[in-house]
């Protein structure tokens, strides 16, 4: 039997990723990557960069060759276009004609949508940063196999600037809080499913750590942090309960609550689109 196979696709372009990694994180796409395989042992999981303009994006027929596909957050704005932007929905538009699963974290909730004939927006209320607090599961939300295991209302790491505006037709939203009324949405399409979350729950904390230092500059002036100094202890605080989640000091400070410190339950949403979309469309197109 062939091993499974999934698709990463990177939506950040090569100058944000060398900023990212130069403050200390990884590539999202490696942190995807490193998270499939882990959750699907034995895994083949491929990398695609369409915000590199010489990169080479896999065709449609390529695209039903995969067992899954994710898409990583990105500091793109899909309202400000341009080429890195568009390659990026036209690869997911292609993606959704797959029939494929696809699963998108942040950007890649947003750039479904658009795909999809949604729109996106800059979020009226400004940053969401750190963790998203209070997401609420809608009733359908409640019912859905991507929050299987997961509380009613719960907390998440995330960084986004812009929000989904419109949903396409087909789409239903799962997840809501007081920033963002699309929090998670299904979007079904062209025969496609794709589970999408404004959040990011294949972070760990050092990632967003490497995040808050990448663009402190930004956060100090938008009012999060009084100084570089305040965001750089904000930012070890992070890495300090990456590496010891049971510190209950830095978790009571940031109120940090189970969701994200236990990591089984903060990419439960990955690993249920694994069982109940990536495997079963697996074995219908007779590879499992």
């Amino acid at each position: 039997m062939a091993s499974p196979r999934l698709l990463v696709i990177e939506g950040n372009s090569p100058q944000t990723t060398a900023e990212h990694v130069a403050a200390g994180g990884i590539p999202a796409s490696q942190g995807y990557s490193d998270l499939l395989r882990e959750l699907l042992p034995g895994a083949i999981v491929d990398i695609c960069f369409p915000g590199d303009p010489g990169a080479t994006l896999p065709p449609g027929e390529a695209l039903e060759g995969y067992d899954g596909i994710a898409i990583t957050g990105s500091a793109l704005h899909i309202y400000n276009g341009g080429s890195e932007v568009m390659r990026q929905v036209d690869l997911v538009r292609t993606a959704l004609a797959s029939g494929t699963p696809i699963f998108g974290s942040c950007w890649g909730l947003q750039v479904i949508a658009v795909a999809a004939g949604g729109s996106v927006r800059r979020n009226p209320q400004g940053r969401e940063i750190g963790f998203a607090r209070g997401i609420r599961l809608t009733e359908a939300g409640r019912k859905h196999p991507m929050y299987v295991g997961k509380l009613d209302v719960f907390n998440a790491p995330t960084v986004h600037l812009d929000e989904v505006e419109t949903l396409p037709p087909g789409a239903t939203v799962l997840a809501s809080n007081a920033m963002s009324a699309v929090q998670a949405a299904e979007i079904r399409t062209n025969g496609s499913t794709a589970w999408g979350v404004q959040y990011h729950p294949e972070y760990p904390l050092r990632e967003l750590a490497a995040i808050v230092r990448r663009i402190g500059t930004r956060l100090i002036g938008e009012g999060f942090f009084a100084d570089e100094k305040d965001m750089i202890h904000f930012a070890q605080d992070l890495d300090a309960l990456d590496r010891n989640p049971a510190c209950k000091r830095l978790s009571w400070r940031h109120g940090i609550s189970k969701n994200v410190l236990d990591r089984k339950l903060r990419v439960s949403e990955v690993a249920n689109w694994i069982e109940f979309q990536v495997l079963p469309t697996r074995v219908k197109r007779g590879r499992g």
